[in-house]
């Protein structure tokens, strides 16, 4: 059998627009793992906000695979075991802090099942939280309170402001982090030449496959990196137009189940 690794982002392709797996979908994918197939989570989401559909699809029974923080992690479902890691420089934690306190923007990181928060919680923090079924713990001194391993970070402010903000953090601190908005609330702060395509390429060197071997799907920008490094790139039909001008192939909406008709064309095939 030719072994496929079927990679899917979670927000816009496993899930619907109810950020559910459809009944269609969860069928084809526990099909797609019973015939000796790999599958991959891959998404921006801390990973105690994958864990809901990592155990939806079984994928701890099955040895599956979860690529969280954009590639900043990646843990194996089975043994719990982290496989691969890249941190953010635990010096540049003060200078965010002070960055966050003078322009009076969200400050947030993760630890175990907590998202650790600088100051009260906005509404974007507040939507983070609901996302990822996480609690917000507000510590008093985040430069002290942080001493651990560290992801990523994640600011955020009203979309007015985060675009001029994004473009300040760039200016100071893009030689030495990866600085870019998920959405036009959240300025994503990660350790310089993270993205998916990278730790993705790590995992499948260390199983003994190649990118031939995998199939990539997604539907935003985060997603081009694996999308153009993948054997088979495919963008949803609900993807940004860059990420469809990247792909090899088109399908459905993740409201239409467009996962099936990937499964059926390149993998049960």
């Amino acid at each position: 059998m030719d072994e496929k690794v079927l990679v899917l982002d979670i927000d816009g392709t496993l899930t619907n627009s109810q950020k559910e797996i459809s009944p269609a979908t969860k069928r084809g994918i526990l099909e797609t793992l019973q015939r000796g197939h790999k599958v991959i989570l891959a998404s921006g989401r801390p990973t105690p906000g994958m864990r809901r559909y990592e155990e939806e699809l079984e994928l701890e029974k099955y040895g599956g695979y979860l690529l969280s923080f954009n590639g900043g992690r990646i843990v194996e479902c089975r043994s719990g075991e982290i496989v691969y890691q890249r941190t953010l420089p635990l010096n540049i934690i003060p200078g965010l802090y002070g960055f966050a306190k003078r322009n009076q923007c969200g400050l947030l990181t993760y630890f175990g099942d907590r998202i650790i928060s600088a100051f009260e919680p906005d509404e974007y923090a507040q939507l983070e939280s609901r996302i990822n079924c996480m609690e917000i713990k507000v510590v008093d001194n985040f430069k002290e309170y942080v001493d651990f391993d560290v992801n990523k970070c994640l600011l955020t402010a009203v979309p007015e402001r985060a675009e001029a903000l994004e473009q300040e953090l760039a200016a100071k601190y893009g030689d030495i982090l990866s600085i870019y908005r998920s959405e036009p609330f959240f300025i994503e702060v990660m350790p310089k030449n993270v993205d998916k395509a990278t730790s993705l390429d790590r995992m499948l060197e260390s199983v003994g496959l190649t990118r031939e071997n995998a199939i990539c799907c997604g539907d935003g920008f985060n997603d081009i990196s694996m999308i153009k490094y993948a054997g088979v790139g495919v963008a949803m039909g609900n993807a940004q137009p860059a990420v469809k001008d990247a792909a090899d192939y088109i399908t459905g909406t993740n409201d239409e189940d467009g996962l099936v008709q990937v499964m059926d064309e390149f993998i049960w095939k």
